[in-house]
């Protein structure tokens, strides 16, 4: 058993003080506090980390890569990186992300993806995979390469079913919503509309029909207008969870605040879309065979094509309180128990409660993050 001591415990409500969290691969007890030398006759470790926040592990559902690595690289070696790497974030739990690219690469990836799925690593978990792509519209692809884009097919999932978390697709590429029909009916797999030329009713129909997500909302999809509400007004009008990009640079700042006034807390989830170039400096990267360009905090194409972020997902959080003014206890749902929720994992992971997984992020006042612990391993401290 091990103890966190003099820490502001950040539960889904409110911050608790002077209290110890005690803790081994699961949350045991909140106990009031008591000193060292008394928790030690009884714990392995006692932490203490002398006023900062303790708070539950965040959970990145969107991520192509991080510290010079990427999922689509299609080794364990490049996943482990990518997975120590973010750990260093405050994330705990993630989905690796794939790309549109041929089928043999989305394969290698996938098959590495169930490699280390659930398996210890020195970093965050790896929960499964998001596939986003090969099934969107060339019009919307963004930084994914066009010539790999092809239109759904449930066989060419088929094998991954049990891996597979999320699926991002334009629901208007899928003839009579055959395969959003057959992913419903066969698996548990979420599907979102990104990459999408959708119009609002094609849209609606496709949440009818059983879309719950939606891919970095805003980016890569039709815009709201008055006579055409898109995407946006479908999302607007229905209860689907949206991706949002915090980094100040994707959306606007002052578009939080409205997404959260429609939406609700409930409904959005932080999300990063880092790639290879997260966590790296100024300079050239690559990005599905592209060469990118990172330059003052962003990823371009060289005809100045937003490719992905590098955004970290603690410095999401803190963005997002600095533009709306939310607390912290309501700003760390969206990238902890706000994933866990829609994932179906809640009773496992996602807030600090006795039972659930000791995924533990320790945040300075300005969030940085001072170590990280994966049910109940340390697996990074400053």
């Amino acid at each position: 058993m091990k103890a966190i001591i003099n820490g502001r415990i950040i539960t889904e409500n409110e911050v608790l003080e002077n209290k110890v969290l005690l803790y081994n691969d699961k949350i045991l007890e909140f106990r009031e506090q008591q000193t060292p030398e008394l928790l030690l006759k009884t714990c392995e470790e006692v932490i203490d980390v002398k006023g900062n926040y303790v708070s539950p592990g965040f959970i990145d559902m969107h991520i192509h890569g991080a510290g010079g690595h990427d999922v689509m690289d299609g080794t364990v070696e490049s996943l482990a990186a990518i997975s120590s790497t973010v750990a260093k974030n405050g994330v705990t739990g993630f989905l690796p992300t794939t790309m549109t690219m041929s089928k043999k690469k989305i394969y290698a990836a996938l098959d590495n993806i169930s490699c280390l799925m659930g398996k210890e690593t020195q970093g965050a978990k790896i929960l499964g995979a998001h596939v986003e792509g090969p099934f969107i519209n060339k019009k919307y692809k963004g930084a994914q390469p066009e010539e790999c884009i092809i239109e759904p097919n449930f066989s060419f999932i088929e094998k991954y079913i049990n891996i597979i978390k999320i699926i991002t697709l334009a629901p208007e590429m899928d003839e009579n919503f055959n395969f959003i029909k057959e992913v419903k009916e066969k698996t548990n797999i979420i599907l979102s509309i990104g990459h999408s030329n959708a119009e609002y009713e094609q849209a609606m129909e496709a949440i009818e029909k059983g879309v719950s997500h939606a891919t970095h909302t805003f980016n890569a999809m039709t815009p709201l207008n008055h006579r055409k509400p898109g995407i946006i007004g479908a999302i607007f009008n229905s209860d689907i969870y949206c991706e949002l990009i915090a980094d100040k640079i994707h959306v606007h700042p002052a578009i939080f605040k409205i997404l959260e006034e429609i939406k609700g807390m409930d409904k959005i989830i932080l999300i990063t879309d880092s790639v290879r170039a997260g966590c790296l400096h100024d300079g050239i990267s690559e990005l599905a065979g592209q060469k990118v360009i990172i330059k003052d905090n962003t990823v371009r194409l060289e005809d100045g094509t937003l490719a992905g972020s590098m955004l970290k997902l603690n410095q999401a959080i803190k963005n997002y309180m600095d533009c709306t003014g939310k607390g912290i206890c309501e700003a760390v749902k969206l990238a902890s128990l706000n994933p866990s929720n829609e994932l179906g994992i809640e009773k496992q992971r996602g807030s600090l409660e006795v039972g659930k997984y000791s995924d533990i992020a320790i945040l300075d006042e300005a969030l940085n993050v001072q170590q990280t612990i994966v049910e109940g391993k340390t697996v990074f401290r400053i």
